[in-house]
């Protein structure tokens, strides 16, 4: 089926017949299906990448349509997790890749089984309480990891090999990111699409096995003001790091260390995270006395007074309309029990 499928790729001489092979027998894992997430999928599967893993913990909603170039009106309609919606979108762009979607808040005990096979590692994730977590669980099980990060017009990817390069932790100690977010601040596509095509092309290298062709700078950038910067961190990474130094402790692994409970920056929302599986059917009855109940098979949500409660079956749930963690217990409690 379609044989010359991949003919221009496979034209690129450091890529060629050898390397697509070497493609389609690899497996990559994205964290986070917002802008970044969709974009590096979308990229993946036209190269044809043999196994494609996605996780998010979120829905479609309106405003993701200005950036995140998978979904459309009807996910949002639809308010369908965006693991789901991706994997339907990517596999009609191509049915030869084998994906899997998770709907869910990667943590350091989900993470682990969805890690054995996985090649590359790529960061599309809005937060650093996930991304210091991968940091650690990286280079406990030495995968390579492509750091990517946007908000405005500004943007910056990092490739993280662990044993060689600094670590995350190192890399924020040598140049450290702003409060930003697009929440608070917004941000243009263009910004995206940059930050995409640094981690992709050094996926692809990754992917081939071109190691010596990888970046080993920083890249920063500044769209709109024109600004572009290639930084050497090189020397920042640190033997005393408790990540990639000479005697881990990978300490963002422990339970403790961990966020239950989390304000969404910019979003004036509380995620609230339980160990636990809701059966959405029976808690759905049950909140229907309240208000109306929204429902498809992967969550429920409604409106509470001034609040917009959504309910995930995998126990997490977004309380919209506060940044008070104590309220938002209150009503987790009033709602879910």
């Amino acid at each position: 089926m379609m044989k010359d499928r991949y003919s221009r790729q496979e034209l690129f001489k450091p890529i060629g017949k050898d390397g697509q092979k070497l493609i389609k027998n690899k497996h990559v894992l994205i964290i986070g299906c917002g802008a970044l997430g969709t974009a590096n999928a979308e990229s993946l599967v036209r190269a044809g990448i043999g196994k494609l893993t996605i996780i998010d913990r979120d829905y479609v909603e309106s405003s993701n349509l200005q950036r995140q170039q998978l979904f459309t009106e009807q996910d949002c309609l639809d308010q369908l997790p965006k693991a789901v919606a991706a994997k339907v979108h990517l596999q009609k762009i191509n049915s030869s890749v084998e994906i899997e979607s998770f709907v869910m808040d990667g943590t350091s005990t989900n993470l682990v089984p969805l890690l054995v096979d996985v090649d590359l590692v790529i960061d599309a994730t809005d937060n650093f309480d996930i991304r210091f977590i991968m940091n650690d669980l990286i280079h406990k099980y030495n995968i390579p990891w492509i750091f990517g990060s946007c908000v405005g017009s500004t943007g910056m990817s990092y490739t993280i090999l662990p044993g060689t390069t600094p670590c995350l932790n190192c890399l924020l100690n040598a140049a450290p990111v702003t409060g930003a977010t697009c929440d608070s601040v917004g941000i243009i596509a263009p910004t995206v699409q940059m930050v995409v095509a640094h981690q992709q092309v050094e996926a692809l290298k990754i992917l081939v096995e071109d190691y010596s062709s990888l970046r080993n700078k920083l890249v920063t950038f500044d769209l709109w003001n024109n600004l572009y910067h290639s930084v050497n961190i090189n020397r920042s990474k640190k033997d005393t790091c408790l990540t990639c130094g000479e005697n881990p402790v990978y300490p963002k692994l422990t339970y403790d260390a961990q966020t239950k409970m989390e304000v969404l920056c910019g979003r004036n929302t509380v995620q609230i995270r339980a160990k636990r599986e809701i059966h959405l059917g029976e808690l759905a009855k049950q909140l229907s006395n309240i208000g109306i109940v929204n429902q498809n098979e992967f969550l429920i949500s409604l409106n509470y007074d001034e609040y917009r409660i959504v309910i995930f079956r995998d126990g997490r749930v977004l309380i919209h309309g506060t940044d008070s963690t104590e309220k938002a217990r209150n009503i987790y409690y009033q709602l879910v029990g």
